[in-house]
């Protein structure tokens, strides 16, 4: 049996859902202020990730107390407006510690 090759509209949820996971990684390392330890000098100096995000957050939110990232998700999801699409919606539903392993 042979598998489908995917169609473009599915291609096209998924790069939006890519792009979605990587800016709230981003947004996430932020919020909780890894760059305060960060070994790379950029992100110290920016106050800011500016290095590889999904690294830094699958290497240290298990440092972060499940609660806390439950607030920080609830406030992610308070800040999404009605006109983000699907696929947004669903990479904002992930909490950060999960959003690591995408």
């Amino acid at each position: 049996m042979s598998r489908q090759p995917p169609t473009p509209g599915a291609e096209r949820y998924a790069a939006r859902f890519a792009a979605e996971a990587a800016a709230l990684q981003r947004h996430y390392c932020n919020v909780f202020k890894f760059w305060r330890i960060c070994p790379l000098k950029k992100c110290r100096k920016a106050r800011a990730c500016s290095g590889d995000a999904k690294h830094c957050l699958h290497r240290r939110a298990a440092e972060v107390p499940r609660a806390v990232q439950w607030l920080a998700r609830q406030e992610i999801l308070a800040a999404t407006r009605p006109s983000a699409g699907p696929p947004e919606r669903m990479a904002r539903e992930f909490m950060p510690g999960d959003l690591a392993e995408r």
